[in-house]
């Protein structure tokens, strides 16, 4: 997929690495761009390009009437996300079921109801912010890390589904950007201008997973390993007890 010219929706788009997917589809040549928060007034972009929309992934009716008011979309990116630092055994319940409901069921929710107005639009794409703690887990990650687990595995079945009606499902997965989400993070952080760059690199070239940073490379290698061998270099790493 070119980006030129392309009409884009994306969701979380004031901050953060949502708001450098806007500016990078604006870049590129996007004809306009659907920038979506659950708070519209929040978003700020000169660019008369650009359409402010209301959509929270916890509200399945405000899915509903973006996707009516968003009907020439070609292209959808699912940004948009929470981290509660909740432990799956001892957090608050509630704070499970928001990471679930916001990673798996939101970004499924916004799915489902775009996915026929990319099929009338001539298939488009899809495209699903992820995260390397969907294959590991770490200290405080556990909440977040069960979610975006779910959901990359959900990118791997819509991609199946969608496929027949021309729909690319893509996948982007990166460590730690230097965005409000990861504040309280004192590891490596990328530019967040670097995901967009490189997830719309990667629909120009066809990839149906794009991994951003160096250290999301080594969590994904380490797959196929000895997983007490992999955590115990997580610890040392992440200098855990």
């Amino acid at each position: 997929m070119n980006v030129t010219d392309q009409i884009a929706l994306v969701t979380g788009a004031n901050r953060g690495i949502g708001r450098q997917f806007v500016l990078e589809l604006l870049e590129r040549g996007a004809s306009t761009v659907y920038a979506t928060a659950r708070r519209p007034e929040s978003l700020a972009f000169a660019d008369s390009r650009v359409v402010p929309l209301r959509l929270d992934l916890l509200d399945h009716e405000s899915v509903v009437a973006a996707a009516s008011a968003a009907r020439d979309v070609t292209l959808v990116v699912n940004n948009a996300g929470i981290s509660t630092g909740a432990a799956l055994v001892t957090g608050d319940l509630a704070d499970l079921h928001r990471e679930m409901d916001t990673h798996f069921w939101g970004s499924l929710d916004v799915i489902r109801e775009f996915s026929p107005v990319l099929a009338r639009n001539g298939g488009g794409a899809i495209v699903n912010i992820l995260s390397a703690l969907s294959w590991f887990a770490a200290p405080g990650s556990g909440a977040y890390s069960a979610a975006k687990a779910a959901e990359w595995n959900m990118t791997n079945g819509v991609r199946l589904e969608l496929a027949a009606q021309g729909t690319r499902v893509q996948g982007v997965l990166l460590g730690a950007a230097d965005t409000d989400i990861a504040a309280g993070y004192e590891g490596p952080k990328i530019d967040p201008r670097e995901v967009p760059r490189r997830s719309l690199d990667g629909l120009a070239a066809g990839s149906i997973e794009v991994i951003v940073d160096d250290w999301t490379t080594m969590v994904k290698a380490s797959l196929a390993g000895d997983p007490a061998a992999f955590y115990a270099q997580i610890t040392e790493l992440l200098g855990a007890s």
